[in-house]
């Protein structure tokens, strides 16, 4: 069997949007205490390495996030790594769930608590940023999780209305979804 050869874009001071999903798409990634020690596991990652987050929606099984490292930096492999691995300590050491691996993935010394993988975009221009920016705030709709954009908790959009940059019934139109290249998103 071959291995796919996974290539990723390294891009210092590149803006990136990433998605990243849990083993076997496992849904607790919404859960009060998923939630928490994702953001404390994100929180310390940033204070070791630091990236600006624009923006990030939770799904029960998976995450979008949007960001960009410091001028000199493409290290955003490493920093998933850590946030995972930081993650899983703790997230098995308060008891949360863990899915069956196989014998190749203990062997590996994995654990069922995150695919082992996640998939990038390099951000290419201000309108590639805008389309990534509201795909991310549109996804909870585009799954079904709610009607419209402002009923999903665990997401930016609320910061960003805040902030004026979207109004409250933003997302209630299809016609607001955006273009994004599907290949890179799930």
């Amino acid at each position: 069997m071959t291995m796919p050869d996974y290539r990723r874009w390294y891009v210092p001071g590149g803006t990136y949007f990433f998605t990243v999903v849990t083993y076997r798409r496992t849904p607790f990634l919404c859960d009060e205490m998923a939630r928490r020690l994702l953001r404390e596991s994100m929180e310390l990652e940033a204070a070791k390495r630091p990236f600006e987050m624009h923006a990030i929606v939770l799904l029960p099984d998976h995450l979008h996030s949007l960001w960009t490292l410091p001028p000199d930096d493409d290290k955003y492999s490493q920093r998933w790594s850590a946030i995972k691995a930081e993650f899983t300590r703790n997230w098995l050491r308060a008891g949360g769930c863990e899915g069956r691996v196989t014998a190749g993935e203990h062997g590996e010394q994995r654990r069922g608590v995150w695919q082992p993988r996640f998939m990038e975009h390099t951000i290419r221009d201000e309108d590639d940023f805008e389309n990534h920016f509201n795909y991310i705030h549109y996804n909870p709709a585009r799954h079904g999780h709610v009607v419209a954009t402002k009923d999903w908790p665990w997401s930016t959009f609320h910061k960003y209305v805040q902030l004026d940059v979207y109004s409250p019934e933003w997302g209630t139109n299809p016609m607001d979804f955006p273009s994004v290249d599907e290949d890179l998103l799930e």
